[in-house]
């Protein structure tokens, strides 16, 4: 108990010390919100990455799903990697970085209200992120009260209170310079965290091999009749899968808070270097936590998943772990929540100040009000936030829990096609991103409100978000197609950005000497 208080105390002091050496970036807006554009490669690769990857993942995501397709579930962790890291870094990572400079937009709802010359698209998008990041920051939460009760047999409120108190301390005084370096050092836990956890938990089971005979001797009928279908390539359920890999995914693509991470990245080389980095940081995390989580049929003989629910199947692999080991998981699990939370923080407290009160409320907001605002929101935020995760777990309010999928759907579904179109094509309309808004936030509250009324296939939340963001990319093509386009000026000025001349190494383009 002495040695995982301890290393806990190392952790938060830690924390804390960095958000106060980063004050000195907060001064204005764009230092407190974006690090004044100027963060490096490692920094927002792992910033990515751990904002990605939360306490959700690790607990809620890897045993369910673990236990639902076996070793197959590693193909999220795979998909992960590629489309939501590698792919989203190369599609979105340079242009988005290119235009929301020449925009001066700070934010997602900026973004859309300058590229497409509309006040209410911008005021649109900042009441979504409002509606749906509350509850998708309650659940960061839940997967933490079953491994704080297995490590240290105290309170959750407890847990929860202390782990917002001392996010929101290193976030309100360093801004996202704070949250970047934190999340540097927190993405390095979770990386070591995972392998020596998935290293432990084979070991137990008398190595790999060992450890794959077992799972192909386990049998559940009411999943599959074949026997050895949770250590099979594709798993009981390809389908299914799929819906989870493409929500899992291609979902970061329309999310806030990560695509505001290519606003701050410094540089083209930063930029070719950020993608290697998150792509195997997502490979070594999320697919660690998915094939950690794929062994999970191993320990059926000590957990009841119908009594105790999906999320008692990690703690329940890790419990009989080395103190030390289990000080570890802590700390991964910590890390992992208190990145995305301060990731969410700021995009959530950003966006409403920047984009809905700035001046529809508040009429000649200066720098310094802008900053002391955003500040305050992030401590309603989180105050808000610990009260639905309390209000839960005291309980046993699974509707709160079940958000977490509706809002990762809404958002995504929402945001995904007008951002993706919005970078790339000149004739993309603001009725065609109204039409992906409430398309894509509409699917998901109906989903949550009606769901017995769904497809069989649909009723999963998962599956519903995954359709919702494969249809806004027909969706808006579509309906600006058949919608009145922009003033051609004003569209002009804005690709223009893309036109400008700039002077790189040979080894990226060949000089005109070479070419002719």
């Amino acid at each position: 108990m002495i040695i995982k208080i301890f290393i806990l105390i190392v952790f938060f002091a830690l924390m804390v010390a960095i958000g106060l050496y980063c004050r000195r970036h907060t001064t204005d807006v764009n230092g407190f919100v974006l690090g004044g554009r100027s963060v490096g490669p490692w920094l927002t690769a792992f910033a990515y990455g751990t904002s990605y990857f939360s306490a959700v993942v690790f607990v809620g995501y890897a045993g369910q799903f673990g236990w639902k397709y076996g070793l197959s579930a590693t193909w999220i962790g795979i998909g992960n990697a590629i489309i939501g890291s590698l792919l989203a870094w190369v599609v979105l990572g340079r242009r988005t970085r290119i235009m929301t400079q020449h925009l001066d937009a700070a934010t997602m709802p900026e973004f859309f209200g300058k590229r497409f010359n509309s006040k209410a698209l911008k005021i649109g998008a900042s009441v979504l992120i409002f509606i749906f990041l509350i509850p998708y920051t309650a659940s960061l939460y839940n997967g933490l009260s079953r491994l704080f009760a297995m490590a240290f047999n105290i309170d959750f409120t407890v847990c929860i209170v202390i782990m917002a108190v001392l996010t929101g301390i290193y976030v309100i005084a360093g801004g996202y310079m704070a949250t970047a370096i934190n999340d540097f050092i927190q993405g390095i836990i979770m990386l070591f965290g995972i392998c020596a956890v998935i290293a432990a938990i084979i070991s137990s089971k008398g190595g790999f091999m060992e450890a794959l005979q077992g799972l192909a001797e386990v049998e559940d009928p009411a999943t599959s009749s074949i026997k050895g279908v949770f250590n099979s390539f594709l798993g009981p359920d390809p389908l299914n899968l799929l819906g989870v890999v493409i929500l899992t995914s291609l979902g970061t693509w329309g999310l806030p808070q990560m695509v505001q991470k290519f606003y701050a990245i410094e540089s083209e080389q930063a930029i070719h270097k950020g993608t290697i980095i998150s792509t195997l940081f997502a490979l070594v995390v999320s697919g660690g936590c998915y094939f950690l989580g794929g062994f999970g049929r191993l320990f059926s003989d000590q957990v009841n998943v119908e009594a105790d629910g999906f999320d008692s199947i990690i703690p329940t692999m890790l419990s009989n772990l080395p103190d030390v080991l289990i000080g570890l998981v802590v700390l991964l699990v910590l890390s992992a929540s208190m990145s995305t939370l301060s990731s969410l923080v700021i995009a959530s407290s950003s966006t409403l100040t920047l984009d809905f009160l700035k001046d529809n409320f508040i009429k000649n907001m200066s720098e310094k009000q802008q900053v002391l605002i955003i500040r305050a929101l992030i401590v309603v935020f989180i105050v808000i936030s610990v009260i639905i995760a309390i209000v839960q777990y005291k309980n046993n309010v699974m509707f709160i829990a079940q958000l977490m999928g509706v809002s990762w759907g809404a958002l995504a579904g929402a945001f995904l096609a007008p951002l993706l179109y919005g970078l790339y094509w000149k004739k993309t309309t603001p009725i065609a991103c109204w039409c992906s808004f409430i398309f894509g936030a509409g699917l998901m509250i109906l989903n949550m409100l009606f769901r017995e009324s769904f497809p069989l296939l649909l009723q999963s939340p998962l599956n519903a978000g995954a359709l919702a963001m494969l249809a806004g990319l027909i969706i808006v093509p579509v309906v600006s197609l058949l919608t009145p386009k922009l003033d051609n000026k004003l569209v002009e000025d804005t690709f223009i950005c893309y036109e400008k001349t700039a002077v790189v190494p040979a080894k990226i383009a060949l000089g005109e000497e070479e070419t002719k």
